[in-house]
């Protein structure tokens, strides 16, 4: 798998990001739902990188600087053909190399509470993600939780 910085231009990309909207519409009340769309993630303190397989996209992960030495994970997803083959556990791996590099003490980030998301909570946890509070703007929600990283 190879993955590389992405200015967020492709086609496959923009599939990929409106699949990741979609899904989390069908799992998230409006007000809940937190994943960034293709123009929010092209602000300047995000960062973008797509993951490959030849020619073929397979997921993608965002890191959004909150503050010199706090980031937060955003807009993570694997292509829904690649699920289970362990792209998202290779991108979350990459995206902690990145953030230590950035010098950030700290990588958070928000999911969903609902059994949906049972899966990336295990995958989170098992890289040493611990729950917490809410950070930065977000509020207490009942369909969301929260998880973070001392780096």
């Amino acid at each position: 798998m190879d993955i590389k910085r992405d200015d967020l231009t492709g086609s496959e990309v923009a599939e990929l990001l409106r699949e990741h909207i979609q899904s989390m519409r069908l799992h998230s009340p409006p007000e809940s739902k937190h994943a960034l769309d293709l123009e929010a993630l092209r602000k300047p303190e995000i960062k973008f990188w797509s993951a490959w397989e030849g020619n073929e996209l397979v997921g993608c992960v965002a890191l959004q600087e909150l503050d010199s030495q706090h980031g937060e994970i955003k807009s993570m997803k694997t292509a829904s053909s690649h699920l289970r083959r362990g792209v998202a556990k290779r991108l979350l791996q990459y995206i902690i190399d990145e953030a230590r590099g950035l010098g950030y003490r700290r990588l958070s980030l928000e999911t969903g509470s609902m059994d949906a998301f049972e899966p990336a909570k295990r995958l989170y946890a098992s890289l040493g993600f611990q729950y917490c509070k809410p950070f930065s703007d977000y509020n207490e929600d009942p369909n969301s939780v929260f998880m973070t990283k001392e780096l």
